[in-house]
Order: structure tokens, then C-alpha cells, then sequence
């Protein structure tokens, strides 16, 4: 750190990126991206024309992709908010609505993003543990009275919650409860619905995984109209050209083409379940995953070395090396033959040991 920076940020550790290796050849697994490309009416719209008017500055709104997702999702285009990226949905949450009097609530074992924001935003976090089985102790959440911020399906674990369980934490909270869906579409059931009745409700979405837009840098929030006014106050302090003119366009045609989202969702769950169905056969136990990534753990070997292991077989996946994580590596699924790179591989570290 250079002696200029601020000493309120002498102790921050920053979020950790997943790897984004240049090595070809590498089967990478490790920051649950889509295996697929983006729809072909993205690239089709991403045309010359569109890309001649990059001297022009965005629609601060992003309102065509705004309104293609209040029509699918049914709510109001006013319910909505689009970021650069979910993250950035996240930081102005936690940046409007937490403070000193309003610390935040969230597990000890989450997206790594939200104890960075208690950082930067100088907060105090009330750290929930998870249960054994790394699920979510409901009760824990109810009539807390402060700001929630649950990930749901929640990373590394891949567990969710149902949607009765989540209403009965919005429901008995006089405070924010943010759900973050990132990982939503591979098999949970979404809290966007909720949104019409309770007005303490933030959901947050993004592009990046079901989307196949990871580059693109795009989310959205769906909450109550106030909620989103405040949202929007802290954008257009901070930064009121927050999409891109491309990804306005991109993000849009991946909405509308719904049968091409639908085929590499699907793909992707089918993927999933042969993966965990022969990593079980291998003495894996896995948690119930409803995202595109697994967190498995093997009794024979600690997560760090079966990620060294793989990686040498050029291979990455991703390793959280804390005392509840350590056993466990995260794997995010790729294409079928990906995966079968990956249990071939696996078979020949159980072999070694």
C-alpha cells in the first residue's frame, strides 16, 4: 500500500477473484461461468451500427432491457434497477441501507463479497454459523430488525432455501432482507413474486451465469418502487452511465430469447446431476446443489489436495481455504465433455493415493 491511502482502509482485504488463466488447454471450472456463448440474437444485434454509436453515452435508465425483464418476470419496470453486475446492486444495498444503528446480518460461509462491504462501508456484521449440514438456520433470521443479506442458492454451497422459508424471514423483518439469486434458474424457486407484497424485499439477479453474459457486467435488482428510488439515489451519486450501451443490448436479446436460455439451463442441470451422480460413485458427498456448480468433499482427501492434484492435470477449480471449507473444493459445471475430463481425472488422484 502506498503511504497515501486512506489508514480507514489499512486492515481491508479485498474480495478474491476466481483465476482467469490464459493457458490453453485448461479445463476451467473455477468461476462458474456458462459453457455456452451467449444467444445468437446477442451476437446479431451487437452489429456495426450499434457499435458506431459508442461516441454517444448510454440510456442512464437501461430501459430496453429493463422492460424486457419486468415483462418476463411480470412486475413493473419501475421494480426494477439495473447494475454493473449484481455486485454492484449489492454494494449500493449495503451502502443505503446499512449503518451504524442498521449493521447487517449474513452466514459465516457466503458469497466472499459481503464482508467486503462491511469493510469499505466501515460496518459491524452480525456473522450467522450455518448448521453442520451448511444449510441455513432459518430461525436464526427471523425478527432480527436489521439488514439480511442472504444468497440464495447460497455460494460455495450450492444449498437453497424454499420460498416459504425465505418469506418467513422478510416477513418478521422490519429492515431490508436481500435475497441475492444469482444462482437461481439451475433449480430453486425465485423470491421475485414476494416483491409485490413486502415492501423490505431487494432481489438481486444477474446475467453473468444463467445468461451466459459474464462479460457483459450486468444485473438487476426487483424490490418495491421506494426501495428502488433509494437504489437509484445512490447510483446517480456514484455513477449514472452504469450499463454500457452494449450491454443494454445484449442483456436485452438474451431475455427475449427465451428458448436458447431455456436449452443451455436445462443442459446445465442435466450436467450437474451426471456429474454428482458419478462423483458419488467415487465416495464424494456432495450437498444438494440448485446452482451450475458443485462443493463436493472426499474422505480420502483434503480439498487442497485434490485441487493441486487437479491442476496439475490442467484442470482448475476453485478452493476456500478456511476451517469450514477446507475439505471441500467448488466446481462449476461446464460442458458434458468438460466433466468427463474432470472424472477421469478424479479416477486417476484416487488411484494415487
Amino acid at each position: 500500500m502506498s503511504k497515501f491511502l486512506s489508514n480507514k482502509f489499512n486492515n481491508i482485504i479485498p474480495y478474491t477473484p476466481g483465476e482467469q488463466p490464459k493457458i490453453l488447454g485448461l479445463v476451467k471450472l473455477n468461476t462458474n461461468e456458462s459453457p455456452f456463448p451467449p444467444s445468437p440474437k446477442v451476437l446479431e444485434a451487437l452489429n456495426k451500427e450499434e457499435l458506431s454509436r459508442l461516441n454517444l453515452y448510454s440510456d442512464p435508465n437501461a430501459t430496453d432491457v429493463r422492460n424486457a425483464i419486468a415483462e418476463i418476470l411480470s412486475v413493473d419496470p419501475d421494480m426494477i434497477m439495473m447494475g454493473n453486475g449484481s455486485d454492484e446492486i449489492l454494494s449500493f444495498t449495503f451502502e443505503a441501507f446499512c449503518d451504524s444503528e442498521h449493521e447487517p446480518v449474513f452466514a459465516d460461509l457466503t458469497y466472499g463479497f459481503y464482508p467486503v462491504f462491511c469493510e469499505i462501508y466501515h460496518l459491524k456484521p452480525t456473522i450467522l454459523k450455518l448448521n453442520d449440514d451448511l444449510s441455513i438456520n432459518v430461525n436464526d433470521y427471523i425478527g432480527l430488525n436489521r439488514p439480511v443479506f442472504i444468497a440464495n442458492p447460497n455460494a460455495p454451497t450450492g444449498i437453497a432455501l424454499d420460498l416459504d422459508d425465505v418469506e418467513k424471514i422478510v416477513s418478521s423483518n422490519d429492515s431490508i432482507v436481500l435475497i441475492d439469486e444469482a444462482y437461481v434458474d439451475f433449480g430453486a424457486e425465485s423470491a421475485v413474486k414476494l416483491t409485490k407484497k413486502y415492501k423490505n424485499l431487494i432481489v438481486s439477479r444477474t446475467f453473468s451465469k444463467s445468461r451466459n453474459l459474464a462479460g457483459a457486467r450486468l444485473g438487476f435488482a426487483v424490490a418495491d418502487k421506494e426501495l428502488i428510488n433509494d437504489l437509484n439515489t445512490m447510483r446517480y451519486c456514484f455513477n449514472p452511465y452504469n450499463i454500457n450501451r452494449l450491454s443494454i443490448i445484449a442483456g436485452k436479446e438474451s431475455v427475449l430469447d427465451v428458448d436458447y436460455f431455456e436449452k443451455c439451463v436445462d443442459e446445465i442441470i442435466k450436467t450437474r446431476e451426471y456429474t454428482v451422480k458419478e462423483l458419488e460413485k467415487r465416495g464424494f458427498i456432495i450437498p444438494d446443489s440448485k446452482s451450475n456448480f458443485i462443493f463436493p468433499e472426499h474422505k480420502k482427501m483434503d480439498g487442497t489436495y485434490y485441487f493441486n492434484e487437479l491442476r496439475k492435470r490442467n484442470i482448475l477449480v476453485r478452493h476456500f481455504d478456511s476451517e469450514r471449507t477446507k475439505n471441500h473444493v467448488r466446481i462449476t459445471i461446464g460442458s458434458k465433455k468438460q466433466m468427463d475430463n474432470l472424472i477421469d481425472a478424479t479416477d486417476k488422484i484416487l488411484k494415487s493415493i
